[in-house]
């Protein structure tokens, strides 16, 4: 146990020190603190002397606690040494629960149906010990008139302090383990399943398949286009109506889904500030030849928010044998050289030559190559650096930095620990995989990153596998093709904002919109694997969060304070406006107020601003407009002493979503099945272990005739319970199954809203409740905006037509609360 000593001497305990030491951890989902500015806790940067026992955790920096400290002693200044004696305990108390981890619970914050409270929720027993000795203090703390009327009777006042959630009343909330355990660490689902948010940044692009800052103290953002057009964002994000650099006539691409070529990657040099150089890498059209091209531009010396289009220079052109496996990264190392990432040439198997491109060190294909740039106004255009790893290999290419390699789609640089450094330098790629394996590789000079002889761990060319000058290097991690068909490398996260995040390799999958993270074990060197879901329930339930995307995920991107983003689009298509940026957010834990503050240098801009306007929501919480009329609880619920003063049309989104979540368990929407009966949901805090099982009896269903087109069910779950199963579809009279492809939360707010349940808890793949073997699978590809009526109502593919197998079988989870039942 942690022990402290207060402002009055106390000793005492507390449950939150020390949570956050202890790295990463995966906590309940069940838990929600949030501070009284709706945001997560924090650890302040500098002790409390006042408000000690929240000083490793909680929601108040020094400047808050020695504001607290202040009016404490405003307040006892009214008080002889009895006084003193006997209240300034409880003043203390009362005063610092502003810093809890749970100060919106606390105040009643998380119910905007009422005005924030001025006195925390007490549980009983000490409200009854506050009030006999120390009521006197009542109108020194708050200025509540309604406090003030009930202060002569003990029952009254303790019943206007009491919390609807008794959890929550101080000072019990702090012996709740389940509340203080593991408290400030990532939250998880019940399979470990890491809790993150999402906020969006932008919208309306066209397969957005690069983000990059200039580094040059602006903290704007270029996000680029496949068609070839690079866009500017302010960093309120605004975006200028006029596109910083415009090459769409030459860029070769088309609007077929899953085209490879285009405008494939951005990079600014690293002095770009002093000598405005950026480098493109796009594909291109010479008479009947494809290529792809690295190119340098300047920005032009009359806007900063606009490419010099004449300034153009290549750098490199290489001819590409198929239109697939164009590689495209291409980004500067801390070592200030250019680095270039280029595809086998495409087709498959790498079937070029003896041994294929990717092992032919003459070739420039399937390579990681590596140039100096620097000093190139005069002379060549690019240098070779002089400790590149196959200068002296008669036959090899001199660019040559690495080899081996197959598709390599999207590569980023660590920047190392905040504070250690450790880490920084590092060479992250994800190597797109044949039909079987999908890997993550960390890039060293003159390794053979063993394409085609292998795919991930596996051997794919027999023969050269088994070659024993092979000398490959494995990856840290591969997964099979039943979790992902095409990986997009990631950042490891060293942003500010979400200390938690410190470390983790994200990355994701492009097919199955899979996010995925790796940590590694400092004592192993072996990397961790764990999935990334979005919030569940109340997770994310903070003003500007979603907890949803678009499945096809193109790229990763860090902004210039570091913070991480990702890019995805609803259709993979070069030409289809659908493409989104979101922001990674952690609501398990933020950084101190002000110590990731940046102050962004001027932009001059001559362009026309287009404000940002985000078009993403919540996904799997009802959120009703401001005329939607609530649909009252079925059992009365105790309204709050003020609750007649606020009226309906002053409540905000958050208000409405709070007063939905209120009734939890209480009125279950009615919106069945056509001719279908179903239960109404169990409501459990059971923590029992999920088990795979057979199709569930429908003996417990009234009888009925024969289900329309689009009826779902549940079926799979060995306990039998109604709101978890494997989705089973009725479509022109016969039962079938789902595939999992594109599964994702916004299908199952389908399916659960369907079956009347208010939230889809978990949009469950991998066939976790079984595999339906005696039905057809009649649904791929499955992509809903989530309020639809039904599947069917979707998009997918055509009835029965699908690219998978039963074990990608879909699932849901469906609940009318706002946590899993395991």
């Amino acid at each position: 146990m942690w022990y402290f000593c207060d402002i009055l001497g106390r000793v005492r305990h507390s449950p939150f020190i020390g949570l956050y030491l202890l790295g990463f951890w995966i906590a309940p989902v069940s838990l929600h603190p949030q501070c009284l500015d709706f945001k997560p806790p924090f650890k302040p940067q500098e002790d409390l002397q006042f408000c000690a026992m929240y000083r490793n955790f909680g929601c108040c920096d020094s400047a808050k606690d020695q504001e607290l400290m202040a009016k404490f002693y405003k307040i006892m200044d009214n008080f002889d040494n009895y006084g003193h004696a006997n209240c300034a305990g409880y003043v203390q108390d009362l005063l610092c629960q502003e810093c809890s981890p749970y100060a919106a619970h606390l105040f009643d914050a998380e119910d905007p149906s009422t005005p924030i409270r001025t006195l925390p929720g007490l549980c009983p027993d000490y409200c009854s010990q506050f009030w006999l000795k120390c009521r006197s203090t009542i109108t020194l703390l708050s200025d509540d008139l309604q406090l003030a009327q009930a202060e002569p009777d003990q029952v009254h006042f303790c019943q206007h302090l009491e919390l609807e959630d008794p959890d929550y009343c101080y000072p019990h909330l702090l012996s709740n383990e389940q509340l203080t355990q593991n408290l400030g660490h990532v939250l998880a689902d019940p399979e470990g399943c890491l809790q993150l948010c999402l906020e969006e940044v932008a919208n309306g692009l066209r397969n957005p398949l690069a983000m990059v800052h200039a580094n040059d103290g602006t903290h704007r953002f270029f996000i680029a286009e496949q068609v070839g057009l690079v866009w500017t964002y302010l960093p309120d994000r605004s975006k200028l109506e006029k596109p910083f650099l415009n090459i769409t006539k030459a860029v070769l691409t088309s609007p077929w889904e899953g085209d490879e070529r285009g405008f494939l990657g951005l990079t600014f040099h690293p002095n770009y500030k002093y000598n405005g150089k950026l480098y493109v890498y796009y594909s291109v059209e010479i008479g009947f030849d494809e290529r792809i091209r690295v190119s340098e531009f300047r920005v032009s010396s009359g806007d900063m928010n606009e490419v010099d289009h004449a300034s153009e220079r290549i750098i490199l052109e290489v001819d590409e044998p198929a239109s697939n496996h164009n590689g495209g990264m291409v980004m500067f190392a801390d070592d200030g050289y250019l680095y270039i990432f280029t595809g086998d040439g495409g087709m498959a198997g790498d079937p070029f030559g003896k041994y294929g491109n990717a092992q032919n060190k003459s070739a420039l294909l399937g390579k990681v190559l590596r140039i100096n740039v620097d000093d190139n106004d005069r002379g060549p255009l690019y240098r070779i650096p002089s400790d590149n790893p196959f200068v002296h290999e008669r036959g090899a290419r001199p660019e040559v930095y690495a080899y081996g390699v197959r598709n390599m789609w999207r590569c980023s640089v660590d920047r190392g620990d905040p504070l250690t450094k450790e880490g920084k330098g590092r060479i992250f790629c994800g190597d797109v995989g044949q039909n079987k394996f999908e890997e993550i590789d960390i890039i060293e000079k003159g390794r053979n990153y063993g394409w085609r002889a292998k795919e991930g761990f596996s051997c794919y060319d027999k023969k050269l596998c088994a070659n024993s000058s092979l000398d490959d290097v494995l990856p840290i991690y591969a997964y099979p093709h039943k979790m992902g068909k095409s990986v997009t490398g990631g950042y490891v996260y060293r942003g500010c904002e979400y200390p938690n995040l410190n470390g983790m390799y994200i990355f994701g999958d492009f097919m199955s919109g899979r996010m995925m993270n790796l940590q590694e074990n400092k004592n192993t060197g072996q990397w961790n694997y764990h999935e990334i879901c979005m919030g569940i329930g109340l997770t994310c339930a903070f003003p500007g969060l979603i907890n949803n995307y678009y499945q096809y995920i193109i790229s990763f991107a860090e902004d210039e304070a570091g913070e991480l983003y990702f890019m995805s689009t609803g259709v993979p298509s070069a030409t289809s406006p659908t493409g989104v940026v979101y922001k990674l957010v952690d609501p398990s834990r933020r950084a101190p107020p002000r110590q990731c503050h940046y102050d962004p240098l001027p932009v001059r801009v001559k362009s026309k601003l287009i404000k940002f306007r985000p078009k993403e929501t919540l996904s799997g919480v009802e959120l009703p407009t401001k005329h939607q009329k609530l649909s009252p609880p079925e059992e009365p619920v105790r309204p709050h002493p003020t609750e007649s003063a606020v009226k309906e049309s002053d409540k905000n989104w958050l208000q409405e979503l709070m007063d939905i979540l209120k009734e939890q368990g209480a009125a279950v929407v009615t919106t069945t099945l056509p001719q279908t009966t179903t239960k109404p949901p169990r409501h459990t805090r059971r923590k029992n272990r999920r088990k795979k099982g057979k199709h569930r009896s429908e003996s417990g269903l009234a009888p009925a005739a024969a289900p329309q087109s689009g009826a779902v069910r549940l079926a799979g779950d060995e306990q039998g319970r109604d709101d978890r199963g494997r989705v089973e579809i009725f479509v022109n009279g016969e039962w079938g199954t789902v595939c999992d492809d594109l599964w994702n939360t916004k299908n199952a707010a389908v399916v659960c809203r369907q079956l009347g349940f208010r939230f889809a808890l978990k949009a469950s793949k991998h066939s976790e409740f079984g595999e339906g073997k005696s039905l057809r699978i009649l649904l791929d590809d499955v992509q809903c905006e989530g309020t639809e009526e039904s599947l069917l109502d979707c998009q997918h593919t055509d009835i029965g037509i699908h690219n998978c197998a039963h074990y990608e079988d879909a699932g849901v989870i469906c609940g009318n609360s706002d946590y899993v039942d395991a």
